[in-house]
């Protein structure tokens, strides 16, 4: 059965060859990838490994793995197979990462909430006490390599200012090592007004004062309505006085609804390129829809490669 929905992008998303090539540039991380028995997060890890982005380790049921990387045609008899089956795969992972066995952690077969749980409670050290993780998604269009980086569309579900302004920071450092000296970001509201019936666009003026202090190398504005921070002719015509305004490289989300609204129909609709990645954590935790391709999962893997970095 067909999609029946005409906007929906024809085309599969490709990995930006800009972010390959500032990864490649990079020391490789072992990445582990957690429930690696199905063909898309198996073919990406190794198209990963072929680009000079990973040394996986691959972690699940061990005969599931097995057959799927005979199904795809890859010979995994000098890699590390590690037996841990459905939601037992998550912790293995967190310990490898925890004593320095891997630098990095990939889902693979396995749903959001299950992955995260095995990896981002205090026990599983992989947190410092206090510190809020956030996940940033790297965007970008087809035929262009400038990304927009999308906070937070997959892990914190409803986030408070401290979570959002955590998420804010985590993108703004991102945004550095991408090579953007001066990040701009949009924080993302229904309108450019502060009204106090509508909490987030308050929650906005909070989070804009407090960036002035605490990331004083990026220019964030808000609240802003969508048309603001993608359109320079929306805030000439609203009169709205704006570095942001069509040149935003972050964007801010409410919370996990929208932004994941947003991300899917960039990825789906669009057909952008999405990398995701979870900062925060002792390692970067690469975070994709098991939707996604094996593009974006290379994608993805350049982009844990520069979060990682020092």
């Amino acid at each position: 059965m067909t999609d029946r929905y005409p906007f929906l992008a024809a085309s599969e998303p490709t990995c930006p060859p800009s972010l390959l090539a500032r990864a490649q540039g990079l020391p490789r991380p072992r990445v582990a990838l957690v429930n690696a028995g199905a063909p898309n997060p198996l073919q990406g890890i190794r198209e990963a490994a072929e680009a000079g982005l990973a040394d996986p380790v691959l972690i699940g049921d061990s005969d599931k793995i097995k057959a799927v990387a005979k199904e795809i045609g890859w010979d995994i008899a000098g890699l590390p197979l590690i037996h841990a089956p459905k939601e037992t795969a998550a912790p293995v992972a967190a310990e490898m990462a925890r004593t320095g066995e891997v630098g990095a952690i990939m889902k693979g077969q396995i749903h959001t909430s299950t992955f995260l749980k095995g990896l981002l409670p205090s026990a599983a050290g992989l947190r410092e006490k206090g510190t809020r993780c956030g996940h940033v998604f790297h965007i970008t269009m087809p035929g262009s390599e400038r990304p927009l980086l999308l906070t937070d569309a997959a892990l914190n579900v409803d986030p408070d200012v401290e979570t959002r302004q955590a998420c804010l920071s985590h993108a703004v450092m991102l945004a550095y090592k991408l090579g953007i000296e001066r990040p701009k970001a949009g924080i993302l509201a229904p309108t450019e007004d502060p009204i106090p019936t509508v909490p987030n666009t308050m929650e906005a003026v909070e989070i804009a004062e407090w960036a002035q202090g605490a990331l004083p190398g990026a220019v964030v504005q808000g609240p802003m309505a969508m048309d603001l921070i993608l359109s320079k002719a929306a805030a000439e015509a609203k009169n709205y006085e704006s570095e942001v305004s069509g040149d935003a490289d972050i964007m801010l989300t409410p919370n996990i609804t929208t932004g994941n609204a947003l991300f899917k129909l960039m990825s789906f609709g669009m057909g952008c390129c999405c990398a995701g990645v979870v900062l925060g954590a002792k390692v970067p935790i690469l975070l994709t829809s098991r939707a996604q391709g094996a593009e974006e999962r290379i994608a993805s893997a350049a982009l844990g490669v520069i979060g990682g970095a020092a």
